[in-house]
């Protein structure tokens, strides 16, 4: 079972619902305060091998881990394993038959290697799969390919074709081949698992590191260090063995008959699939797992196999469902990748932005506020110069700033669709009113009626985004065409009620802050505020090195609004993609919004590990639920799309399909996935009056995140515009020590941050702990500088200046180094 994941600064990025807790010394999940954790079998589970001495053969199959050196150890599989199997066989012997029977007429390929020209194959429809044409490839390259693309989709490479197709193909390096390389590890792991445990699985995804296997285990036991190799060695003999991953499509009533022993695959079956409904099931070995695919060939394709942690987490992450544990892995086709990857994660480990944040007191965190970071002098520093920067830009790029509330009345929430969809991420108030009885609040929408004021229940909730503030910011005044684009942005404060096992450092938190702006706009107006939008990204990635991607994401099946309006704005998107990029972006079809088609960005760092921070998202729906409107100059009316539908929030994904992009300008660091409703109605709005498009959009997204990457980036060397501690000055003798002061003073009236060290500490230890807190510049001076007026200056990342610094006039000094912060350079030199 696969849970698509974006990347984040974590050891593992784990979807937020699939919150991990810690062990105790027991090795049981029980975090403090809650009650202990279930049995992994509750009453009512289907169990076909209920009666069959099943309740007891964990006990029996369990073995104890394998000595190095030591093949593992064989032991038997429960009864519903073996019953699942069986079934299994029945019904893909019943497939291929009528397979076999299947008439299979000539079809057109198209191979496109990617490397070369295309070539035009002829095939069989059902018979020729694209394993079968990796023939036509050289051999070093065919021997790389981890999975096909049928007509842009993924496509197992012993599956039949069914039509025409154009097939390509995806190695390791593709993120989408390595999900598929690591969706399948995880699978051969989870076998492993029932070999060693004789457990029940749940669901083993692919991460941005690796992918991990959840499973209950029998009550009170828990996956232990020492039983790590054992679970190793049976992996590697399943690798040997070559075993192929078979697909066979299950209707919902056989899936029930085969899974009906495992709550946690009842689950996803009842969940996922309607009735009278199919979905697919892959078998490898002695596993048959429910799972969407699509896989790698075969398990020879694994040669380096580790196993990094184990944990413990709960079912959906809710502490009121069993408590499982979860064994996380990687897997590799060469052992030198995997020696590779160690040394990647030593280096990632050294960049950790929370023992760097520990250690330079950039934040800190507090069980009294959950989740909400605490940004120290030295952090805000940081955090203030990024603010800066945006305000600048805002300035020269035609924004305004805005404040706006941080609690709202839920009716603001209905009006936008928020409520229905996203209350549960959200921190709600009860507020008891001191107004009169007759109190009432003003309607959010035109024309509707006043809300009467409960005292005693009136609810309001803290803003999780600032979209549906800036809607009523825009219908305070009327408008015209004339003002458009009106382009507003805020930095509030805001709240999102993360689950408490997903909180990490900066990267996951319930309080942040956005570079939040929204641009309302005419239709014509986009493709010129896109394309400057555009320009902005350039400038402001531009400034930390980072290079990005995009990617369009155009209608999903279930779009609001007309089609006309949306094929006119994915034009416009398409021909700016095109003017700022050729055709060096990627096209995600179907996977837009609701509400309107969008680009995602994602920037990569210094280990080439991506980040979605920045968004821009197309919305024909918010001016629709809140009726915004604005002049247009003349008397025909305008055709617009009604609003569809609040739609319902679906955390939980037990397939490889993809996640869908927060709504409504929503992080994608902070943001659930949403299903799309389908209505598609239309109303008619005055003459002389339109309603504009609203342009979602955030560059760096949440700071609080956004710090964090920057602090694994720059591993803690922070650029000088940047930096918490810019200046170090430390005399060499006491006489010096006047002259001392005065450097600090002339450099704080520059504004830029200048400590000075007159601890009696040695010259050498000043100058250490300087450089280990990470100063951009050293300022050593002695009776010589203080006499001609110069600065001994020692660069941070230039060794050549480590033991004896550059002589440098102070007042060229001070012109060169706000210089170099003015600039926002990011070399660390006095020298452009």
């Amino acid at each position: 079972m696969s849970q698509p994941d974006g990347q984040s600064l974590d050891a593992v990025d784990l979807p937020p619902k699939m919150a991990e807790v810690k062990l105790t010394e027991a090795g049981i999940a029980a975090p403090i305060g809650s009650p202990s954790p279930k049995s992994p079998r509750s009453k009512g589970t289907p169990n076909p091998a209920k009666g069959k001495g099943d309740a007891g053969k964990s006990k029996q199959i369990h073995t104890q881990a394998a000595p190095k050196g030591a093949p593992p150890a064989v032991i038997p599989l429960p009864d519903f394993v073996l019953e699942r199997n069986q079934f299994f066989d029945e019904l893909k012997k019943k497939y291929d038959e009528e397979l076999s029977t299947r008439p299979k007429p000539e079809i057109k390929i198209t191979l496109s290697p990617g490397s070369v020209e295309d070539s035009i194959l002829i095939g069989k429809a059902w018979e020729t799969t694209p394993g079968q044409l990796l023939k036509h490839l050289p051999k070093d390259v065919a021997a790389e390919i981890v999975i096909a693309k049928v007509d842009g989709k993924l496509w197992d490479l012993d599956r039949p074709l069914e039509q025409d197709s154009k097939v390509s193909y995806l190695t390791f390096k593709d993120k989408e081949g390595r999900d598929v390389f690591w969706h399948s590890s995880a699978h051969v792991l989870g076998e492993a698992a029932e070999h060693e445990y004789g457990c029940r699985l749940s669901h083993g995804p692919p991460t941005a590191m690796g992918f991990f296997y959840d499973m209950a285990l029998e009550e009170g036991r828990a996956v232990k260090e020492s039983e790590w190799p054992s679970i190793e060695a049976k992996a590697k003999k399943f690798f040997k063995e070559k075993q192929p991953f078979e697909r066979l499509e299950v209707s919902k009533d056989n899936l029930r008959k085969m899974f009906g022993y495992s709550k946690y695959k009842m689950h996803y079956i009842e969940k996922f699939v309607a009735d009278g409904e199919s979905s697919t099931v892959y078998r490898n070995g002695t596993l048959v797992d429910l799972c969407a695919g699509p896989h790698i060939q075969n398990t020879k394709k694994i040669e380096a196999f580790k196993i990094m942690k184990n944990s413990s987490a709960y079912f959906l992450g809710d502490q009121s469902n069993d408590s499982l544990q979860r064994i996380h892995g990687v897997a590799f086709g060469k052992k030198e990748e995997l020696k590779q990857w160690e040394h990647y994660l030593e280096e990632a480990k050294k960049r950790d932005h929370q023992e760097i944040g520990k250690n330079q007191k950039l934040f800190m965190f507090s069980q009294l506020s959950p989740g909400s970071p605490f940004l120290l002098p030295h952090g805000t520093r940081i955090f203030n110069a990024l603010q800066n920067m945006l305000r600048e830009a805002y300035w020269d790029r035609g924004y305004q700033e805005v404040q706006s509330p941080n609690m709202y009345n839920v009716e603001l929430w209905k009006t936008s669709g928020h409520w229905d969809h996203y209350q549960d991420n959200m921190f709600k108030v009860h507020v008891k009113e001191h107004a009169s009885a007759d109190a009432k609040v003003q309607p959010t929408v035109p024309g509707a009626k006043a809300i009467e004021v409960d005292q005693d229940k009136d609810t309001f909730g803290l803003k999780p985004m600032n979209c549906p503030g800036h809607c009523l910011l825009f219908r305070n005044e009327e408008r015209s065409y004339r003002e458009l684009p009106w382009r507003v942005a805020d930095f509030g404060v805001l709240h999102r009620n993360e689950a408490s096992g997903a909180l990490t450092g900066l990267t996951r938190v319930r309080k942040f802050q956005q570079d939040d702006t929204h641009i309302f706009c005419t239709q014509d107006q986009i493709t010129q505020e896109i394309e400057a939008l555009f320009d902005f990204l350039s400038f402001v990635y531009g400034l930390f090195g980072f290079p990005f991607k995009l990617k369009l994401s155009t209608r999903p099946e279930g779009y609001m609004g007309s089609l006309e309006t949306w094929n006119a704005a994915e034009d416009q998107l398409r021909e700016a993609l095109k003017k700022f990029r050729g055709n060096d972006w990627e096209l995600n079809e179907g996977d837009g919004a609701f509400y309107g088609p969008k680009i995602d960005i994602t920037i990569s760092d210094a280990l080439h590990r991506e980040y979605q921070c920045a968004t821009i998202q197309l919305d024909f729906q918010l001016p629709q639920n809140f009726k915004l409107e604005y002049m247009t100059g003349d008397s025909g009316g305008h055709k617009v799309a009604a609003a569809a539908p609040a739609a319902a929030v679906d955390n939980e994904k037990p397939d490889s399909s993809t996640s869908k992009p927060a709504a409504n300008g929503e992080n994608e660091s902070q943001a659930p996935n949403e299903k799309e409703p389908s209505t598609t109605s239309r109303d008619t709005l005055a003459p002389g009056r339109a309603r504009p498009v609203m342009i979602h959009r955030a560059i760096i997204g949440s700071f609080e995140r956004f710090i964090a990457i920057l602090t694994e980036h720059f591993a803690g060397k922070w650029p000088f515009w940047l930096s918490p501690r810019q200046i170090l000055v430390v005399p060499v003798m006491k006489g010096a020590e006047d002259y001392v002061r005065e450097i600090q003073s002339i450099f704080h009236r520059a504004r830029m941050y200048v400590d000075v060290d007159l601890s009696g500490n040695t010259l050498q230890k000043k100058i250490r702990t300087g450089q280990l807190v990470g100063y951009n510049f050293i300022f050593v001076v002695g009776a010589e500088e203080q006499r001609s007026r110069t600065l001994n200056i020692r660069n941070r990342d230039d060794p050549t200046t480590q033991k004896l610094g550059a002589m440098v006039p102070l007042d060229e000094a001070l012109r060169k180094l706000k210089d170099l912060r003015d600039q926002r350079r990011l070399v660390n030199s006095l020298d452009p």
